[in-house]
């Protein structure tokens, strides 16, 4: 019979629970006043998502961690499939169809906690030395982060291509790399950037850019500036929020939620989540820091690093100061896809922390998780 240890309750980490909770809540009251349906649509992601976390929770991902290179492998194949099978939306083919039950999955959402993952398993089974990896295990390493951002970016989705390469570096400057590897990396760009930009962006990619680069901003970003503006202090109530009920601000409960966040509570209630955004971010750097098991390092920084990004270019973004790409804002904006990601790393991370020792998994031992 199944019996659940009480004393793993002591080990998750309550903090990280806390400050996601009122992300969630804020971002379903924004979403029924604007779009009533898609509030319910919201509804059962999130319960999908607890679901989802509660099952990966229940894995002893420490004792399947052979089962990694599969799951990354996976989905490395599930984007070759992309190429081969795809289905194309608005001149991107990013989604494949699933046989009989008329739905699409896009393998490069997928890819995320695989690639996050495989990261941990790679540097748990060989840390860096002292002085940091030298060039042979950091090419090792940079081909399971090149591979993905490759075949994303030729679907194209540079956006989440270039995510997914931010987390990749960012999680191996964090563990240490031979700093002369860095310095020959950033010089290399000085030089590749043009030429990149030249030969290798779609028209549209460098028309998002001239658009950010040009005196007037397009008329998305105008309309969010107007948003934000009118919000003042504390907000407008909801029939004087115009920009989001005479829909003037596109996409306000995805792309342009933070807009219409900043409309209706104004700069208190736009202070109040960068906030909530900002413990979270540091409280997983700081679990990432003290820590000194690889896994558990790998992942919290990594969600950190990806909070940190999606948070910072979405925001950037409705005002004015990044480009306009489709980024959300982390377990805010509306979509599934996205929250069930975080949700599911979120798994991982509590899994690992709460069931990091040894005996938890050993069923000779004096605990057991189940």
């Amino acid at each position: 019979m199944w019996r659940f240890d009480k004393s793993i309750l002591a080990q998750i980490d309550f903090f990280s629970i806390i400050l996601i909770i009122p992300l969630v809540f804020t971002s379903h009251w924004l979403i029924s006043e604007a779009v009533p349906a898609l509030a319910q649509k919201q509804t059962a992601y999130i319960g999908v998502a607890f679901l989802a976390f509660i099952f990966v929770f229940l894995l002893p991902i420490r004792r399947m961690n052979w089962l990694i290179p599969l799951v990354y492998w996976i989905n490395i194949l599930l984007l070759v499939a992309v190429e081969f099978f795809g289905h194309s939306r608005l001149g991107a083919q990013r989604w494949i169809d699933i046989p009989f039950i008329n739905a699409t999955i896009q393998p490069s959402e997928f890819v995320k906690p695989a690639l996050i993952l495989m990261l941990a398993y790679l540097i748990n089974k060989a840390p860096p030395p002292k002085d940091g990896y030298n060039l042979k295990d950091f090419l090792k390493i940079s081909f399971y982060i090149l591979l993905p951002f490759v075949l994303i970016a030729k679907e194209p989705d540079l956006g989440t291509a270039l995510v997914l390469l931010l987390i990749g570096y960012g999680v191996l400057f964090f563990i240490g790399v031979y700093w002369k590897i860095w310095a020959t990396i950033f010089i290399a760009l000085m030089f590749l950037l043009p030429v990149a930009y030249k030969f290798l962006l779609h028209d549209y990619q460098k028309v998002r850019i001239l658009d950010f680069l040009s005196e007037k901003p397009s008329y998305h970003v105008q309309q969010s500036i107007i948003a934000i503006g009118s919000g003042g202090l504390t907000g407008n109530s909801k029939e004087e929020s115009t920009q989001t009920q005479m829909k003037f601000l596109p996409i306000a409960t995805s792309d342009f939620i933070f807009a219409f966040l900043v409309e209706r509570s104004g700069f208190l209630g736009a202070l109040g989540i960068i906030l909530v955004y900002a413990m979270l971010i540091l409280h997983l750097l700081s679990l990432s820091i003290f820590n000194k098991d690889y896994y558990i390092k790998v992942i919290t920084i990594s969600i950190s690093f990806m909070i940190f990004i999606y948070t910072g270019v979405n925001i950037s973004m409705t005002i004015g100061y990044a480009p306009v790409v489709g980024i959300p804002l982390p377990m805010f904006s509306y979509g599934g896809s996205s929250f069930i990601n975080f949700m599911i790393l979120f798994a991982i991370m509590q899994n690992l922390i709460a069931f990091q020792y040894k005996d938890m998994y050993d069923a000779r031992g004096k605990k057991s998780f189940l």
